[in-house]
């Protein structure tokens, strides 16, 4: 048992700090609201504190979360309640038990301790408390409570409270909770079996580990990086480095995966929506500026397939981050029809040094040395683009325009959709022998997917398409206009990257874009 009472300092439940130990004798009582021995205790204390309140500190310190009302929530009393619900009071104290009691002299020497409820050990502390204030027995019916209950284990003991309040203890940035492996167990099989994977084996994340990724940014561990639909799930540094280690990411790959975190949380990119939707879309990530070189990134031959650790484990540290802090999976809140394998990650880095255009970031305003990831809700790509045979720029750009008829549907023009086009090395030397421009290529994309609206009629082709309500409010020259694919040219994004060797260009087909689904969202990289 302590011998002092150690210092601390809580607020009331107006708002108002006090100081323990006080200069007068004290009763400290640990106490929370779902512990029936607590409410047992409760009535007491009022009466103790009516009988000895003028001489004696009765001090209820309260677990309970004081959004709920606290353990005085159907009771009114005097005694001056302090919230506790962080618990740091509690495990300073060692408190096993609530209730447990301390009371103390006027020096803070603690005189005897009470734990749960023993009615002979009550009846004890009251008469040590009749002493200390010379005051008449405390008005309480002992012959209609019960001889003895246990008490209930304070909230200080719970794994996932202790372990942050042993590591705010001893100075140690990790707070999320530790789980305990038996030494029998395959520690693979078991995040299996706890729900924390993609489908693929992760690597533990030991304190070790995720002390080592801490160290790839400057950022506190237990800063706010954004909360995480669907569960609004807080997103602290920490949590991104326990995931980046799962998903296999070196240290200097933090900043990036905040960023990620940072776009993909916001209204406008509408994670919930993206991954909620049975479309199966998920986020495809392209990083620009100096950081793709500095983290060995792949932008050349395959960089949209497997092979480079920072596009692979980037992506998937997203991913599990979305799944293990934001609560969005399979079957759960993740609805999709088919999935996508872009759901495991998709991460690659735009090749800028043989991009004659400007690249995906200083096109979205940034500056050219500035790092920054740009994330897009995609639902299906990379699907291949092939044309081995145009020499002219305006047949190739009229190749990539037809490979991008087949988003959503070719019967589909001017839908909400957007398009992320990843033009090859070879492509972009055809394009350049007449000095294409971005702007240039996507009039001549709209250009050649324009189709008269009369050919989006329904019929017994499709049942997709104008519908005869709406065929019947247009004239016969507004079903004569062409229509392009898209809405508007600002939905086709378009960057460069691939081998030098091969006439493949490739696209990612987008879904829902606007305010009825998710627009493309950039961050800059803080490092």
């Amino acid at each position: 048992m302590i011998e002092t009472l150690k210092p601390f300092t809580l607020s009331d439940r107006t708002g108002e700090s006090l100081d323990v130990p006080t200069d007068r004798p004290t009763l400290l009582c640990f106490l929370k609201d779902d512990c029936p021995t607590c409410q047992i205790a409760l009535p007491i204390l009022d009466a103790f504190h009516r009988a000895y309140g003028e001489h004696i500190d009765i001090i209820a310190i309260d677990q309970s979360d004081p959004s709920d009302g606290g353990v005085y929530v159907d009771q009114k009393t005097d005694i001056t309640i302090l919230d506790d619900s962080r618990c740091k009071t509690a495990f300073d104290y060692d408190i096993e038990t609530v209730p447990t009691l301390i009371f103390s002299g006027e020096q803070g020497i603690v005189e005897t301790s009470v734990i749960g409820f023993v009615k002979q050990e009550w009846q004890s502390l009251e008469e040590r408390l009749g002493s200390a204030s010379q005051r008449a027995p405390a008005e309480v019916h002992w012959s209609d409570l019960p001889d003895w209950r246990p008490g209930c284990g304070s909230k200080s003991l719970d794994p996932a409270i202790n372990d942050r309040l042993r590591a705010e203890a001893e100075g140690s940035p990790i707070r999320s909770r530790k789980i305990e492996v038996a030494k029998d167990d395959d520690v693979f099989e078991f995040m299996f079996d706890q729900g924390f994977s993609d489908g693929l084996p992760l690597v533990p994340p030991t304190a070790e580990r995720v002390m080592r990724m801490l160290d790839g940014t400057s950022r506190d561990a237990q800063d706010l990086v954004a909360l995480m639909p669907p569960n609004m799930g807080e997103v602290t540094v920490e949590k991104v480095a326990v995931n980046a280690v799962m998903a296999g990411c070196r240290p200097e790959y933090m900043p990036v995966i905040i960023a990620c975190v940072e776009a993909v949380c916001t209204d406008a990119f509408n994670i919930h929506g993206v991954m909620a939707t049975t479309m199966g879309a998920s986020p495809v990530i392209v990083v620009n500026g100096p950081i793709r070189h500095r983290l060995d990134m792949n932008m050349q031959l395959g960089a949209l397939g497997h092979g480079n650790r920072a596009n692979a484990t980037i992506g998937r540290a997203l991913r599990l981050i979305i799944r293990n802090v934001g609560g969005s999976t399979p079957g759960g809140t993740d609805r999709s029809t088919l999935g996508n394998p872009m759901k495991f990650t998709m991460c690659f880095a735009e090749w800028e040094e043989r991009n004659p255009w400007p690249p995906l970031h200083v096109e979205r305003g940034f500056n050219t040395e500035d790092s920054v990831v740009t994330i897009f809700a995609m639902t299906s790509g990379p699907t291949l683009i092939v044309d081995q045979e145009s020499r002219d720029p305006d047949q190739l750009g009229g190749s990539l325009g037809m490979g991008l008829e087949s988003v959503f549907l070719p019967k589909m023009h001017l839908a909400p959709v957007d398009a992320l086009l990843v033009v090859c090395p070879e492509h972009i030397d055809t394009l350049m022998q007449s000095d294409y421009s971005k702007e240039r290529l996507r009039r001549r994309i709209q250009e050649v997917t324009s189709t008269p609206l009369r050919d989006m009629i329904v019929d017994d082709r499709s049942g997709t398409g104008l519908k005869p309500e709406q065929v019947a409010k247009l004239t016969e020259e507004q079903l004569d206009a062409p229509a392009p694919k898209f809405r508007n040219e600002d939905y086709i994004h378009i960057v460069v990257a691939g081998s030098d060797a091969g006439k493949f260009s490739a696209a990612f087909h987008g879904w829902a874009t606007g305010d009825i689904g998710s627009t493309s969202v950039s961050r800059k990289i803080e490092e």
